[in-house]
């Protein structure tokens, strides 16, 4: 086996999510700066919008088409451009900044970003599996490195000022940073091993085949088409604190006892500690995924949700940090013991000839439907208890996020049942 593979792998996941980390916890902050804070949800929406058909589509063209090392490199260049040009328009814009020009501009980047997440790692699956490497037991370890770029990300924008003195994660220098980082992956993936395509592309198949549209019928089985219902469900809180975290916890240096907080004036920084929770929630998916198996792990990280939005809607950053602290350490788990564990097990269900299409799936009805109809639905309730009330309380935003997750992860408990082998492939 070549142990380098694994150091590839750590470096691409590493760069990955890098990319992701320069704006998305920030981007919040930046919009409400530049008078967009009532169309936060709509920009977090379109990375929900486009993975309704990006990742699958891109699903498909990995599958029958284009090598996924270099689909996986194309995208992060295309996107990195969006990201560059959104950049450099905020830089020449200041504090007049057009929605439309701003929004297209991202939308680029967001529409090729988003399949990147499940193209990684289809990737890193493939070239671990022919390297004779065990998926459930050494993905996560490599996959841990790409949340410590993500860490390093939100860091940098924390703690970089610009000229006046202004932090990144404030202006429109986020973009920039993960546009470089876009390009810089680019070049990167061009190195890897070749993940090749279907070599019976086209052959004896039938048209939804040779599209990648028989992955749908996953649907047909009962407990895969419950999972991926409730997959999408969940998917509805996973960008909710991404947009709305920042911005409410830098509201309160607006709040005269607050205004002098650490917390107050450095939320991207208290938000890292989300990303360091989820490392380590990362390697416990393995032993959770074996002593308690994918339903358990699932109600875990539900009921886990259900904790993080209700501690955000009790603390603050004075003496009630110490919720928002313990909300940023139940993230790890709240995100892993879905997303990944969600991912791997997708993987171990499916049949090798539609897995890219597979992961594509849970894509979209995670980060695509789930995603969009939270983040537009989270903007309906943020500006309903904040941004349009004449007294802004942003306590309850954040406790109907939570009751929300309650229902949820109830009714999952209900209809849902552990199949007798995660490892038998659905027909």
């Amino acid at each position: 086996m070549n142990k380098s593979i694994k150091f590839r792998l750590i470096v691409m996941n590493i760069i990955q999510w890098a990319v992701w980390g320069a704006y998305l916890t920030s981007m919040g902050s930046y919009l409400a700066s530049v008078g967009l804070a009532t169309k936060i949800g709509i920009f977090y929406a379109m990375q929900g919008i486009v993975s309704i058909f990006m990742p699958t589509l891109m699903g498909i063209v990995a599958d029958k088409f284009i090598p996924a090392q270099k689909l996986l490199g194309l995208c992060h260049g295309i996107a990195g451009a969006g990201m560059l040009g959104a950049g450099l328009y905020g830089m020449t814009a200041g504090a007049d900044v057009s929605f439309g020009i701003l929004f297209s501009l991202y939308a680029i980047g967001a529409a090729f970003y988003m399949p990147t997440i499940a193209l990684s790692n289809s990737v890193a699956f493939n070239i671990l599996e022919k390297n004779g490497y065990d998926t459930v037991k050494d993905f996560p370890p490599i996959r841990v490195f790409g949340t410590v770029g993500f860490i390093c990300a939100m860091l940098f924008v924390n703690f970089m000022t610009n000229g006046n003195g202004i932090q990144y994660q404030h202006t429109y220098n986020q973009f920039l940073v993960s546009g470089i980082l876009g390009v810089a992956m680019l070049a990167y993936c061009f190195t890897l091993p070749n993940c090749p395509c279907n070599a019976t592309s086209g052959q004896n198949q039938t048209l939804a085949e040779r599209f990648g549209l028989n992955a749908f019928s996953l649907f047909k089985d009962r407990q895969m088409a419950i999972f991926f219902i409730f997959s999408m469900l969940l998917g509805v809180a996973l960008q909710i604190t991404n947009g709305f975290a920042n911005p409410f916890i830098s509201h309160f240096q607006e709040v005269p006892e607050f205004a002098d907080t650490w917390g107050a004036r450095n939320a991207n920084a208290l938000i890292s500690i989300s990303q360091i929770s989820e490392t380590l929630g990362i390697l416990l998916i393995p032993v959770a995924m074996k002593l308690f198996g994918i339903k358990r792990v699932m109600l875990i990280a539900m009921f886990a949700w259900v904790l993080r939005f209700g501690l955000f809607g009790a603390g603050n950053p004075g003496t009630g940090v110490w919720m928002l602290i313990l909300s940023m350490i139940v993230y790890g788990v709240a995100f892993d013991f879905f997303n990944i564990s969600g991912s791997l097990y997708v993987n171990m269900r499916t049949s090798s000839k539609i897995q890219n299409s597979a992961q594509g799936l849970f894509m979209l009805m995670t980060n695509g439907i789930g995603a969009t109809i939270g983040t537009l639905g989270a903007q309906a309730v943020v500006n309903h208890f904040v941004y349009n009330a004449a007294e802004p309380n942003w306590s309850a935003a954040w406790y109907t996020f939570a009751i929300y997750a309650v229902v949820v992860a109830v009714l999952f408990m209900i209809l849902f049942k552990e199949p007798k082998d995660n490892n038998a492939k659905v027909a």
